[in-house]
């Protein structure tokens, strides 16, 4: 067998004599998997006793147990579940912080199989370039990874941040036509725009339905749901709550209910499933999804924890798994390849125990996770990986002398402050009267302030850095900073001094990117990320040992959002104050907003 990737199992329209051959029973299966119950999620039933065909990578059949009498190679299930493999319908492969090749380990352990990524991040970053070069990196991955093309980059406009990249409705067009993977518009985050009939939100829009690409989308607020599904949106992984779920149910909007560890902003699932389990709604047109995890979370809350926490939260377990498989292939349009067990559909399999955890999964009929591990088959797939060009080892490039706070007043004022509060999504506007102090720790102690300033680092301008103050982000000591600033991806940098950013910033500069922690002119934590800022060129296991670190360090300094939260604060699509290197951005305003106003 050549390289385990998605091309290893040939076209369906190649095999279907051969498939309906061992059907029939006149041919031999390669492997015959038996002993086992098999979940439906056609039927969102589990049967039992039954046996799964699989030919070239593919289901033949699915027959009783016992059916089978020849020589096939056989797999014994002992009484466990076979389900589909997972699909995610919406994640963000450079959260994980590491490349489309080592993002595999961790889905497969976790029983995911299939996703569609929206690269944003690295578009943002290396513009159409950086998008390819992931693209590349996919298609040599031991996962089957579709794109959702990204569709705001940058996030706002030029006048209000700086980005690396700068997708327009052409690049997007020809994207779609190069790319075979290039399934749907990624998620449309400028929803104030697109409500308002913005004329290039609307082009990126058209780029996609003239090609018959359905499109994502990225909403608050109920007031907008309406013309974002007249925009031609149908769906979002963004319903907070379960009125707002039930009107994008009700404009026929898909809902991808997110599930996120509890102690990142990302746990929306529970409040949202609420249109199912309270309003009654049908879960015919809800998926799961992950969108973001960080290495560390990737391996612990993979998306069949989100399938777990669907039961949790009042669903059976046929109908959560459905979520988690086939209703996020339906969506795409994938149904008759993914997401069901099916005859002629990937061998795509996960062995569950009975508490819905995988143990094992098969990729295209391939053995890849027995008994919870890696196998040595995927252990040698994963030993190579692609190598990304040389330009983007080299996206971090700052001026020589950075000032990172603001000055001193010398009068009363009052500061336009960011307050963060849990879980970090959305952040506080907060209006501070400062009287007049002989330092910056004077203010810090007596409102709970400290520094952050946003660095321009894409070389695009002349070195733009934007001052603000955090309040109660309660950091007791030094600095943190990443290069993952959201979604421009410009280094954000939060300290108690400027010596410490400063350590903190060069550190950054040094490795090409990453995200650090630093105390008393020393980096106590990094995860190197020196791939467009963004991504480490390790395996997921070693970033994520590297991410607990990072955690422990964090919370040592006293951060009260976590790493992910941190890294929004300069996302200029969502409520009330951000600050992005052109300044502090008012949300949905879209306006620059003093740092400092007369008292």
């Amino acid at each position: 067998m050549g390289k385990l990737t998605r091309f290893s199992v040939q076209p369906l329209s190649t095999m279907t004599r051969k498939l309906a051959a061992v059907a029939m029973g006149s041919a031999e299966p390669d492997l015959v998997i038996g002993g086992a119950r098999v979940l439906s999620t056609y039927s969102e039933r589990i049967l039992p006793e039954r046996e799964v065909w699989i030919s070239g990578g593919r289901i033949a059949a699915v027959k009783p147990a016992g059916t089978h009498r020849g020589g096939a190679e056989r797999y014994d299930a002992k009484g466990g579940i076979i389900a589909p493999g997972l699909v995610d319908p919406h994640i963000h492969i450079e959260s994980s912080m590491v490349t489309a090749c080592a993002y595999a380990e961790a889905a497969l352990l976790n029983g995911t199989t299939t996703i569609f990524c929206d690269s944003h991040e690295i578009g943002n970053v290396m513009d159409v370039a950086g998008v390819e070069a992931m693209l590349e990196d996919a298609r040599e991955a031991p996962l089957s990874i579709f794109l959702t093309v990204p569709s705001t980059v940058p996030a706002t406009s030029p006048q209000l941040e700086t980005a690396g990249g700068d997708l327009t409705p052409a690049k997007i067009a020809a994207l779609f036509d190069k790319w075979p993977e290039a399934v749907a518009l990624g998620e449309k985050m400028d929803f104030v725009p697109v409500a308002m009939g913005d004329e290039r939100s609307h082009a990126i829009l058209a780029a996609a339905l003239e090609r018959g690409r359905p499109v994502s989308g990225h909403v608050y607020g109920r007031e907008f749901v309406s013309a974002y599904a007249a925009s031609g949106v149908t769906d979002t992984h963004e319903a907070i709550d379960r009125e707002i779920a039930d009107d994008l149910l009700e404009a026929g909007i898909w809902i991808f209910l997110r599930g996120g560890p509890p102690t990142t902003p990302w746990h929306s699932l529970p409040q949202a499933i609420k249109t199912i389990t309270e309003l009654g709604a049908s879960h015919k047109r809800v998926a799961v999804c992950t969108d973001d995890r960080d290495a560390d979370d990737l391996l612990a809350f993979g998306l069949d924890w989100v399938v777990r926490e669907a039961i949790k939260a009042g669903m059976s377990p046929e109908k959560a798994w459905s979520m988690g498989s086939l209703h996020g292939a339906t969506r795409f349009g994938a149904e008759g390849e993914i997401g069901g067990m099916g005859g002629g559909r990937r061998a795509d399999l996960v062995l569950l125990d009975d508490a819905m955890k995988p143990v094992n999964t098969w990729y295209g009929g391939e053995l890849v996770v027995e008994g919870k591990k890696v196998t040595s088959l995927l252990d040698k797939e994963l030993s190579t990986r692609y190598r990304y060009p040389e330009a983007a080892y080299h996206t971090v490039r700052l001026p020589k002398a950075l000032k990172l706070t603001p000055d001193l007043p010398t009068a009363s004022v009052t500061v336009n402050a960011i307050r963060t509060e849990l879980p970090g999504i959305t952040l506080g506007h907060e209006k501070i009267r400062l009287e007049p102090a002989n330092d910056w720790q004077s203010h810090f102690d007596r409102h709970g302030l400290c520094f952050v300033s946003v660095v321009e680092r894409h070389g695009k301008s002349s070195g733009n850095v934007a001052h603000g103050l955090l309040s109660n982000f309660a950091l007791k000591r030094g600095a943190v900073a990443s290069s993952v600033g959201h979604d421009s991806h410009n280094i954000i940098v939060a300290g108690v001094n400027e010596a410490d950013m400063h350590v903190a910033i060069e550190a950054i500069e040094k490795t090409q990117g990453g995200v650090c922690v630093v105390a008393d002119g020393k980096v106590t934590a990094m995860v190197e990320l020196p791939i467009a800022g963004l991504l480490s060129d390790k395996r997921v296991t070693v970033v994520a040992d590297e991410m607990k670190v990072l955690k422990k360090e964090w919370e040592a300094a006293g951060c009260s959002i976590p790493y992910m939260g941190f890294n929004l604060i300069p996302l200029s699509v969502i409520p009330e104050i951000r600050i992005t290197d052109k300044g502090l951005v008012l949300v949905p305003q879209m306006e620059i907003a003093p740092l400092f106003e007369d008292a």
